[in-house]
């Protein structure tokens, strides 16, 4: 059932980016975060190059990302939590990331550490779940055509968004340029107010999302982001090498067993079944 399980979740994350580094805690209001529908929520686990539509090509490099979560609970107890992962990605837009979770839920079953090493190819439109432990890999389905779905996301979120500046609802501000851990980086602060009342609170609440941006990588270099709600979270990459990464990398090893991931429907009326031709989940 590991398997099942773990090919739920990614195929989540990868078409909806809806996987949040609070897996054990309540969804926020329905705010949306500056960065798009797959923005800041997938750059804090490193996914951030894995979503649809985002293919990068010609700015390789490896570097480790770090996210850490403080919660200040109501009685002064501190919840301090940390992911690391390491990430690469290739000239061809290739990336692989290799993560350790502790205690999130699905990832983590009794609270163990639960480690992730995926591929995803975008030239082979390929995606690769690699279980050391069983010497097998899983691989995702292609999912459909989305393209154009996934920009039409884009442009109503960016055309909501850019009316919530306009009219107050967000405040944006340049942070300007800075170099974050060796890259030039774009900085920009998002503040939200949620007015008084609107989610039962007694008094406004102010979220601030500041996130700094390499031009030459494409992507987050760091993102800290504060709401009172849930604390602070940071995320920042670190150890960053603009060399190419060794092509192995990318590759599923040799000694490793392909099998097809098993496609997740709703089964009953109106759901289609799991795909007939899906190997086995392991248990």
């Amino acid at each position: 059932m590991k398997s099942q399980r773990m090919c739920l979740l990614l195929s989540g994350v990868f078409l909806l980016g809806a996987l949040s580094v609070r897996a054990q805690e309540p969804p926020p209001a329905p705010e949306a975060l500056p960065g798009g529908p797959v923005g800041p929520r997938m750059e804090f686990l490193g996914f951030g190059d894995m979503h649809p539509g985002k293919v990068v090509t010609g700015a390789p490099y490896s570097a480790v990302a770090v996210t850490e979560t403080k919660q200040t609970l109501a009685d002064g107890n501190v919840i301090d939590r940390k992911i690391q992962s390491n990430i690469y990605r290739d000239s061809q837009g290739r990336t692989r990331r290799e993560v350790t979770f502790n205690g999130l839920g699905l990832l983590a079953p009794a609270g163990q550490p639960r480690s992730m090493v995926t591929i995803h190819d975008p030239v082979a439109s390929t995606t690769y779940i690699l279980h050391a432990d069983t010497k097998v890999a899983e691989q995702l389905p292609s999912p459909p055509r989305r393209e154009k779905v996934a920009e039409n996301m884009q442009e109503r979120f960016e055309a909501r968004f850019q009316k919530e500046i306009a009219d107050g609802t967000v405040k944006k501000e340049d942070l300007g340029t800075q170099t974050v851990n060796g890259v030039n980086a774009q900085g920009t602060r998002y503040t939200r107010v949620i007015p008084a009342g609107q989610i039962g609170n007694a008094n406004p609440i102010t979220v601030v999302n500041e996130q700094w941006y390499s031009p030459d990588l494409q992507t987050m270099v760091k993102i800290v982001r504060n709401d009172p709600r849930f604390g602070q979270v940071t995320y920042t990459l670190t150890s960053i090498q603009r060399s190419e990464p060794a092509a192995s990398l990318f590759a599923v090893p040799s000694d490793y067993t392909v099998k097809q991931a098993v496609r997740h429907g709703r089964r009953g009326p109106g759901g289609p079944p799991a795909s007939a031709d899906a190997a086995p989940p392991e248990e």
